[in-house]
């Protein structure tokens, strides 16, 4: 038996019965992981605190290091969040997510345009399927993911997110698929974490964001002007701990001479969600590590 299906299998038994512990006593659990993780083992410490002063320079110590505890109680919650995803009933997601705006991707549906919805590594990303359980149209949804470097884990987190009948495209073969699913399909949802740092050779495209000095990635909206999308973005809010709203939102960029204007758009609306409650965004990655050493744009 290959090694890696086994190992899968026994950690994905574990995982389930894990997950048929109530809410309640996950969050105990979530707690006791944020302890460790944030006092213990100082998980990414430094590169938290770095980026929530750089982002905020208006605040002072003690609201960053707020928002800071904040944050790893968030991202413990996230952890075992997404372990709940393998036994959770559709009735109970329905109670703890709100979707609104499910409108304009069903109109964009019956003109028959792809729809591109832009998301960030903020609130529960991973719930985020839950918005197609909720529309009429698109029938067809695609999730961008970028597959992780430890086998087991990247096997266990496609059996998670098989929760929901998406598709799952490798981030290194998107363009292909979505070019292709045009063929086949009027129109169909595709949903992008467009908030993540370009490879060292794709620092092409800079803006402002969070106070930074930051690159971009653009295959989305690169793409989307081949198959005409119709470009979206998903705002999301926590009302209280294991409840999200989600409100898909119309992107319509300013007239301007800047390229790249949907991309442009949505770093600006996704600065916005972060500014009002910044420990929901993912403050351990390292998304400034590069910097601008030329003219890119």
């Amino acid at each position: 038996m290959d090694v890696v299906f086994f190992r899968t299998k026994i950690v994905l038994a574990f995982l389930r019965l894990v997950a048929r512990l109530p809410f309640s006593m996950l969050y105990i659990m979530s707690d006791a992981i944020c302890f460790v993780l944030q006092y213990i083992v100082r998980y990414r410490k430094q590169v938290v605190l770095e980026n929530l002063h750089r982002s905020f320079p208006e605040k002072g110590e003690d609201e960053i290091n707020q928002i800071a505890n904040k944050y790893y109680r968030h991202l413990c919650d996230i952890i075992v969040e997404t372990i709940k995803m393998l036994h959770i009933s559709d009735d109970e997601m329905r109670r703890r997510v709100n979707v609104t705006g499910m409108s304009l991707m069903e109109d964009a549906a019956a003109e028959g345009k792809p729809v591109f919805l832009f998301i960030g590594h903020y609130g529960n990303w991973e719930w985020v399927q839950e918005v197609t359980c909720r529309i009429k149209a698109p029938t067809v949804h695609g999730e961008i993911y970028n597959p992780l470097r430890n086998k087991v884990l990247n096997q266990v987190m496609i059996a998670i997110r098989n929760r929901y009948p998406t598709f799952l495209i490798e981030k290194n073969k998107a363009a292909r698929a979505i070019l292709s699913m045009k063929k086949k399909y009027s129109s169909y949802l595709i949903g992008f974490i467009a908030d993540q740092r370009p490879t060292r050779h794709s620092l092409h495209h800079w803006t402002t964001f969070l106070n930074q000095d930051t690159p971009f990635m653009v295959g989305a909206e690169e793409i989307g002007r081949h198959v005409k999308a119709k470009h979206l973005y998903l705002e999301i809010e926590q009302p209280r701990r294991g409840y999200y709203n989600m409100a898909i939102k119309d992107m319509t960029p300013e007239q301007s001479k800047e390229d790249y204007p949907y991309t442009r758009l949505y770093l600006q609306m996704l600065e916005a969600t972060i500014r009002r409650q910044p420990e929901l965004w993912l403050w351990s990655h390292k998304r400034w590590k590069h910097k601008r050493t030329n003219n890119n744009i």
